[in-house]
């Protein structure tokens, strides 16, 4: 979501980085670069306007530490008042009350609130270990309804019945009387988008607040959707008692304004990320983290814990303790390895966490793995028989014809992944030998190559 700005803003430092000290005068330069990347990312006029002053006047009255280079003092200041206009520390949700608390969802059609509600109970159930029970208001799009409750259904939560006949107030009463029945720590309300503001819409969300009495109003913002979002959020403030702000489709290749403005406007936190299409794709917002993305400088630790809710951490055991007494690594192991590269989602959003190197983005990183090609191989080795899997060495010429005819590639394609596997094979035999720094020093020039290139 943040490539261009990010971009732009890792350009002002690079120039900052060159002066041998801050003056009057580069700061006044610098500070101009800030303030047209900001307009570019599509960040409200009156947010830039009080950005840029707060920058220049922390920079203008700082006395800098000698440790420091002029470069990184400005860094620093930049980093901390983006932090700043992002939210400062970590906005949690409020789930300190009597059960059910009721979250309730709200915002514009199309903004993304029926698969954030869905999203959201996931992260309450796998994450926060909560029994979430979701509900549906929006009577007037049937199809909403039923889109809920096939989330639910993927995702092992229930979904209080509701119909179009009934009124969203009886809905909402039966769900919560469900939800105390069943003892549902959490009860999630997707209610009614419109393509534009009504007052009727806003009427029914004042209605259903005061019924429900909801401990987190939460306002999902499209990140896609520029200034018009940004000022239904102010309208929607205005009317609720916002508590804070889930942002979605930051996956895609919006500008990032809408996060700075609509902090701004609103006064509420970002709570959460939407990055993705999944239903795990839904990440805490983390002001500090997002800062130091903004400003190329990545977010490991985010990117060690979404790592760590992704990969299968009983796979990698087994595959661990195989290569450690020596076992080999076979082809079937090698097809969970590509099994788990593709389940780990959208690359540009883990290597957008990485530090990375001036000039290099990661959507030209995540450009170089093809995931259709890592379909290819995994499609190739479940072409093979199992004892084929397990002793690549038997696989001779007519095997390779059959295998490819099955998978409907190549011979060459099939004779690319095994030399791979024979390569990846040899390393694992080192690393069970205790010979990981010998390994380490005998890879190719680059690193290791990833499958398909």
């Amino acid at each position: 979501m943040f490539a261009n700005l990010t971009d732009r803003l890792k350009g002002v430092a690079d120039r900052v980085r060159g002066r041998g000290r801050l003056t009057d005068e580069n700061i006044e330069e610098a500070v101009r670069d800030v303030r047209r990347a900001l307009i570019e990312a599509d960040v409200a006029v009156p947010v830039v306007r009080d950005f840029v002053s707060r920058v220049q006047q922390r920079a203008v009255g700082t006395e800098l530490n000698r440790s420091l280079t002029p470069g990184q003092a400005f860094i620093g200041m930049l980093h901390q008042e983006l932090v700043a206009a992002l939210g400062g520390d970590a906005a949690p949700l409020n789930l300190r009350q009597q059960p059910p608390v009721v979250i309730l969802m709200v915002g514009l059609q199309g903004g993304g609130k029926t698969t954030t509600s869905g999203k959201l109970a996931l992260h309450l159930k796998d994450q926060l270990r909560r029994k979430p029970l979701l509900v549906s208001l929006d009577t007037r799009r049937p199809a909403a309804m039923l889109q809920l409750a096939r989330i639910a259904g993927q995702i092992g939560v229930d979904c209080a019945p509701a119909s179009p006949e009934q009124a969203p107030a009886d809905i909402a009463r039966q769900a919560l009387d469900q939800a105390r029945r069943e003892q549902a720590e959490v009860l999630i309300v997707d209610t009614a988008g419109r393509t534009r503001l009504e007052d009727e819409l806003l009427d029914e969300l004042r209605m259903l607040s005061g019924l429900l009495s909801p401990a987190e109003t939460l306002y999902v913002l499209d990140s896609m959707a520029g200034q018009d979002a940004v000022n239904a959020a102010r309208a929607f403030a205005e009317a609720l008692p916002l508590t804070g702000i889930v942002l979605t489709k930051t996956d895609g290749d919006a500008r990032g304004g809408a996060a700075l403005s609509a902090r701004a406007v609103t006064g509420q936190p970002i709570k959460f990320l939407g990055t993705g299409e999944k239903l795990v794709a839904l990440e805490p917002f983390v002001p500090e983290r997002m800062a130091s993305r903004i400003l190329g400088m990545g977010d490991v630790v985010g990117l060690v814990e979404e790592l760590g809710q992704k990969v299968d951490r009983e796979q990698a055991e087994r595959l661990a303790r195989k290569v450690g007494k020596g076992q080999g690594f076979d082809l079937g192991d090698l097809r969970e390895q590509l099994q788990q590269m593709l389940g780990l989602g959208g690359l540009e959003s883990l290597l957008a966490k990485l530090p990375l190197p001036g000039g290099v983005s990661p959507d030209k990183l995540a450009g170089q793995v093809d995931p259709r090609a890592i379909r290819r191989q995994i499609g190739i080795i479940n072409s093979m028989t199992p004892s084929e899997r397990r002793f690549p060495k038997t696989i001779n010429g007519s095997r390779r014809q059959r295998i490819a005819a099955g998978a409907g590639v190549g011979v060459p394609d099939v004779n690319r992944l095994l030399k791979q596997h024979e390569q990846m094979q040899k390393m694992m035999k080192r690393f069970s030998k205790g010979g990981l720094q010998r390994a380490l020093r005998q890879m190719p020039a680059g690193g290791p190559r990833f499958p398909g290139r």
